[in-house]
């Protein structure tokens, strides 16, 4: 009888084990966030002061600077995210207020690059 019962313990081991990302996943993920930061800074540079008067044009606008702004901010931890675990595996980390001094840093900086290349 104790055969037939399936072992739900071990069922939910291997059904909850650990999987590792694919190696190029952040790199992926990466790209694909400064695409859509460079494509919702084209969008918004093309847009018309004149045309604003009418509010029916204010949708494709306000969706640029939404996308842009989630995904400049998402690179940009992202980025600080991965410098800080590189940091981390040197030992270079020391304590918690270091940590947010670091990462406030790195996002300055993140920051600072992206404005940088998109007003080149």
């Amino acid at each position: 009888m104790s055969e037939a019962v399936p072992n739900f313990e071990m069922l939910l081991r291997e059904a909850l084990a650990p999987v590792d990302p694919p190696e190029d996943l952040i790199e992926r993920v990466e790209s694909t966030l400064t695409s859509i930061t460079e494509m919702a800074a084209d969008e918004l540079q093309e847009w018309e002061l004149s045309a604003m008067r009418d509010p029916r044009n204010w949708a494709r606008p306000a969706a640029a600077l939404v996308a842009g702004t989630a995904a400049a901010t998402a690179l940009m931890l992202l980025r600080s995210r991965r410098r800080a675990q590189e940091e981390a595996s040197r030992g270079g980390l020391v304590g918690v207020r270091g940590s947010a001094e670091r990462a406030l840093r790195d996002f300055r900086r993140e920051a600072r690059k992206l404005l940088a290349g998109r007003s080149a």
